[in-house]
């Protein structure tokens, strides 16, 4: 009877955390999308894993300078987004380090990422996958067991 109980809630806790993860989607899409009406869109992000991550949304023209600035930054699914100011009539290809100096590190990281991103995309590069937390886990043991060969 206590393993039933204990399964169940761990199946709510579950099925919690999945609505909390639609709703933040469903805001970022949302954002996204009233960005993507203006231009294009710049994205950079600086995950959290202890402290808070945080996500910037730039939209662009096709010159550049930024039209709008956004961003979510927060530890829980609860995080919203909202205007992140000092940046409109910017050129996100020229942003230098007093543009950034009214931003936390976590903020100033997501915006350089997001500069970053457009730049190798305007080169006509693709923006490479940075590895997740369980692959670069994979690799440190694929690692450990062929050192130790």
């Amino acid at each position: 009877m206590e393993l039933i109980i204990i399964m169940l809630l761990i199946a709510g806790a579950f099925v919690i955390q999945m609505g909390l993860g639609f709703l933040q989607i469903k805001h970022f899409t949302k954002g996204y999308t009233e960005l993507r009406r203006m231009g294009k869109v710049a994205i950079g992000k600086k995950p959290g894993r202890i402290k808070a991550g945080t996500i910037v949304l730039f939209a662009i023209n096709n010159n550049g300078r930024i039209l709008a600035a956004k961003k979510m930054q927060g530890v829980t699914v609860m995080a919203k987004f909202r205007d992140l100011p000092g940046f409109l009539d910017k050129n996100i290809r020229n942003l230098k380090d007093e543009d950034l100096n009214h931003c936390n590190k976590l903020l100033r990281d997501a915006i350089l990422d997001a500069s970053n991103n457009y730049k190798i995309i305007m080169n006509g590069g693709v923006v490479p996958e940075k590895d997740s937390f369980f692959k670069r886990m994979m690799i440190r043991a694929e690692n450990a067991v062929s050192f130790k060969k």
